[in-house]
């Protein structure tokens, strides 16, 4: 994997351990010659892993909004930063320059970011892995929620299986280099098919 897409937090989080596993996850991608694409803020835990990835030597895009970037809230010290006029705008080029997709613990907009990929991914728009990277079991209620959505009805088995789950870094890349996305289509039911 020549790029990975990270969502996270612009806040540390109350456990430390959200800001050691970013720590970690910059500089395997560094180790392992993988371009980090992210929100290019220097705040939270963006910009953890921002740092971590450039001190280990590694390639960092930042894609971030002007109004954003005149908060002051932009990293000055990326590899590339690409400047666009609106949210839409730029999970669309970060979309764009990724192979894949991973959350690190973060608020609802980290959530947003994750779901409308792995939405596009139900949706055939791309065959990309999208991840959680389950950091202290951060990410498991939201797990029973997408459980919930199988059990009544509303996600398929094949479709909730999408979301590459793991709890550590090297763990989510290996997984993600065995990737094979289902070919079901969105609208069809399985009993359609």
């Amino acid at each position: 994997m020549n790029s990975l897409c990270v969502f996270c937090g612009s806040r540390p989080g109350d456990d430390p351990g959200y800001a050691e596993a970013a720590r970690h996850l910059g500089r395997t991608l560094a180790e392992r010659h993988t371009t980090l694409v992210y929100g290019g803020g220097h705040v939270g835990l963006m910009g953890v892993v921002a740092d971590a990835a450039l001190e280990a030597g590694g390639a960092v895009v930042g894609v971030m909004p002007r109004a954003l970037v005149e908060r002051e809230i932009a990293h000055t010290g990326l590899t590339q930063l690409h400047v666009v006029g609106s949210m839409h705008e730029r999970k669309a080029l970060m979309a764009n320059l990724s192979e894949g997709f991973v959350a690190l613990p973060g608020g609802t907009g980290t959530l947003e970011e994750l779901f409308e990929v792995f939405t596009w991914a139900q949706l055939g728009e791309h065959r990309k892995p999208c991840g959680l990277l389950n950091v202290a079991r951060y990410y498991d209620p939201l797990l029973n929620v997408l459980d919930q959505m199988v059990a009544r009805g509303f996600l398929s088995e094949k479709h909730r299986g999408m979301i590459v789950v793991e709890q550590g870094p090297e763990r989510l890349l290996e997984s993600f280099s065995r990737y094979e996305p289902p070919l079901v289509p969105k609208w069809i039911s399985e009993t359609e098919t």
